[in-house]
């Protein structure tokens, strides 16, 4: 199909006026105001350590705090701890209370990360749990070749197509990793990537930009094709807790998280659904 057909591949100029002033009704199932996603990350494996093959070892997500040093050409067998609690007990924790209070959740899952564990893509499917794609693996991809984020991307589709249950490929992305200079052409190639795979993605969340979804033309797709962004939040994250110490105790969370809620609640009302 001639260039001039599809969509560009570029992030193009800003958008800073969104919806504007009068929100949308997204028409919400029930009649509801807002729309929560609940999203749990799962990346417990698949973090930066010599294990895998890395020159260095994980800074990130962890209970040591901002300061901790990354170590050079040794492992941080403290850090590693710390993920492998994720995997062989908190996700557990996370995954039962989901079940008690009927609630489905999101999991931006890493496929390697899931590969080293593949019970938790089994349980994530049995209890009705969507899981997307959070990468190959959790590590800095700005250095990356526009053929190596095209083989990560590959990799992670064939990955949690293999250990998912229903065999089939995630069907949303999010990267994350926010701290380090992202791509610009991550967006155009995770499209085209979904289409070379015939996966189909229906959305994407490497954003912040809105507290409602929005549609852009997809990335190299034919015009008349759009890709629906559902913007992630950092705001209401317990990243806080790990990442500069903004919770200190989980009332401090629970009563953020309820008081965000209660906000965009009063303003779904009043017809700003959220």
């Amino acid at each position: 199909m001639p260039i001039e057909h599809l969509n560009s591949t570029e992030y193009g100029p800003r958008n800073l006026k969104g919806y504007g002033e009068d929100t949308p009704d997204p028409q919400w199932p029930g009649g509801a105001k807002i729309a929560i996603n609940i999203v749990l990350n799962y990346e417990e494996g698949s973090e930066v350590t010599p294990v895998n093959g890395d020159s260095t070892t994980e800074v990130l997500g962890s209970e040591l705090g901002p300061g901790v040093k990354s170590m050079q050409g040794t492992r941080n067998v403290n850090m590693e701890s710390i993920y492998e609690y994720g995997s062989r007990a908190g996700v557990w924790r996370i995954l039962r209370l989901l079940k008690e209070y009927k609630i489905p959740c999101t999991s931006f899952a890493v496929a390697r990360a899931l590969e080293m564990n593949p019970e938790v893509a089994i349980a994530l499917e049995r209890n009705g749990h969507e899981i997307g794609s959070h990468g190959w693996r959790w590590v800095d991809r700005s250095a990356w070749t526009a053929e190596e984020e095209s083989e990560n991307a590959r990799k992670t589709l064939k990955a949690i197509a293999a250990l998912a249950p229903s065999k089939r490929p995630p069907r949303g992305w999010y990267y994350g990793m926010v701290g380090t200079p992202a791509n610009i052409q991550s967006r155009a190639i995770i499209a085209q990537v979904f289409k070379e795979e015939n996966a189909p993605l229906l959305w994407y969340s490497d954003d912040y930009s809105d507290d409602l979804p929005y549609w852009i033309p997809y990335p190299g797709g034919k015009k008349e094709e759009g890709l629906l962004i559902v913007p992630y939040t950092l705001d209401n994250n317990d990243y806080k807790s790990t990442g500069y110490q903004g919770f200190v105790t989980p009332e401090d969370f629970a009563n953020y998280l309820i008081s965000s809620f209660d906000e965009l609640y009063a303003e779904g009302g009043s017809g700003m659904q959220k």
